[in-house]
């Protein structure tokens, strides 16, 4: 669980909120029915637009990640490759196949594949790096739909300002249909631009720094793999995999 996000989600609405209260705003002034449905409307109709359904259907799956991260640990899996490269010595790569049926990483099974199937190095590091590279640029193009969304917001929100505007020049003659027009006009702004600086973008930007953290770990378990097919001294893969640490 990431304790930063919830953190994060929580000063965003207690500041601004707090600083309503503090101007002697009231709750219901900035709850507005018309200008929600014109910024959340128009900002996921934008962005539906323009991404494919795949890159939004993964967009959605990783929304979970802002707050509950996968966790790999890096000195927990270079332990793990160490051990692996012990049993490889002592009873060959075939000693790994009870290995690769109880992990349950599927990148990982599949190296490990590939090392009991006796498949050679570079074999093996191409292989794991075409999938590696296809994942990280599926995943960093889903987080773009956020960061898309981001970019939308504001300007719908401007849309909204100006369609409250607009509500409230039509209806001039009548003092009260005046309010609700102008709270339109002025709230779309807030939601669009609050939607994208305390949400959207930030989220956009978490997702980012995770996927870039899975490629890392992805990176070391390879760079461990290879190690163990070109037949190192476990010591030597213990070392060389230390530097994914620092």
């Amino acid at each position: 669980m990431d304790l930063l996000s919830f953190i994060g989600v929580a000063i965003a609405f207690a500041a601004i909120l707090g600083g309503n209260w503090l101007e002697g705003g009231h709750l219901e002034t900035l709850a507005n029915g018309p200008a929600m449905v014109i910024v959340l409307g128009g900002t996921v109709g934008a962005v539906l637009l323009q991404t494919p359904m795949q890159v939004f259907l993964r967009t959605m799956r990783m929304l979970g990640m802002v707050f509950m991260p996968p966790s790999h640990s890096l000195d927990t899996t270079v332990n793990k490759l160490v051990k692996w490269s012990k049993v490889a010595r002592k009873d060959g790569l075939l000693g790994l196949e009870a290995v690769v049926k109880g992990e349950s990483d599927l990148f990982v099974r599949k190296g490990m594949q590939l090392l009991v199937d006796g498949s050679e190095p570079d074999d093996i590091r191409h292989t794991l790096e075409v999938e590696l590279d296809s994942r990280e640029r599926f995943d960093l193009q889903a987080s773009k739909v956020l960061e898309a969304m981001g970019g939308y917001s504001p300007t719908i929100g401007i849309i909204g300002a100006v369609m409250g505007l607009i509500h409230v020049m039509q209806n001039l003659s009548d003092p009260s249909k005046l309010g609700s027009g102008i709270a339109t006009a002025f709230v779309a702004t807030i939601y669009g631009v609050g939607l994208a600086n305390l949400f959207l973008l930030p989220m956009a930007n978490k997702l980012k720094a995770y996927v870039l953290q899975e490629t890392h770990y992805r990176e070391l378990v390879i760079e461990g793999l290879v190690a163990i097919s070109e037949g190192e001294n476990p010591r030597q893969i213990e070392s060389r995999l230390q530097g994914f640490l620092r």
